[in-house]
């Protein structure tokens, strides 16, 4: 892995075509953030909301796979898999506290990880690029974090199932935060690195 890591810049061999399987997938995983939301917190069909968070998961993969295999990768669609996770990350995020399975604190430490990253944003773009690198970290931590929720959530019912569930939920959730935030700060880094003119581009 170089040290010195690129930025993002638009890419011109990006395909123009909007409407792909890939592409068509992570808006279906857009639009399934409110369905998710409003089920943790309306007839708290936990159970359903299990699924449409599992059934994105299965997705967030598929798209991905997908654009490899049909050669369907599109700056588009590299746009809006890292969007449909943060929303998944903030709607759980909203809901578990609104529920009380995880501390206002920690919701917050995750949400101001991401608000500080967003505020790079217009440095970037002014420079004409769309972004940094997504990091090998930032991955493990999404990873990690997409599978804490459910358990966490499973691990809020009564019973051996959520006792069995909770200590490996809490376990997700503690690695999880830890290297979001700890990616958070790479991310920094290489911004300064871009900022500065150490970092090709």
């Amino acid at each position: 892995m170089s040290s010195q890591p690129s930025a993002v810049a638009p890419s011109a061999a990006s395909g123009p075509t909007v409407f792909t399987l890939p592409n068509l997938l992570s808006f279906s995983r857009l639009l399934g953030v409110p369905l998710f939301l409003w089920l943790l917190l309306g007839p708290h069909a936990d159970g359903w909301a299990l699924a449409v968070l599992m059934l994105s998961g299965v997705t967030d993969w598929a798209d991905g796979a997908l654009a490899r295999k049909l050669n369907q990768m599109s700056r588009l669609g590299a746009l809006l898999d890292p969007v449909a996770d943060r929303l998944y990350i903030l709607a759980t995020l909203v809901g578990l506290v609104l529920r009380h399975v995880i501390p206002l604190w920690l919701a917050v430490a995750i949400i101001g990880r991401d608000l500080v990253l967003a505020c790079t944003l217009p440095a970037l773009r002014r420079r004409g690029l769309t972004g940094l690198p997504v990091h090998y970290l930032g991955k493990a931590a999404t990873f990690n974090l997409l599978y804490a929720f459910p358990l966490l959530l499973i691990g809020s019912q009564p019973g051996a199932l959520g006792a069995v569930a909770k200590p490996i939920a809490w376990a997700f959730t503690i690695w999880g935060a830890g290297l979001y935030l700890w990616a958070g700060g790479l991310y920094l880094i290489q911004f300064r690195r871009v900022i500065t003119g150490q970092a090709a581009v």
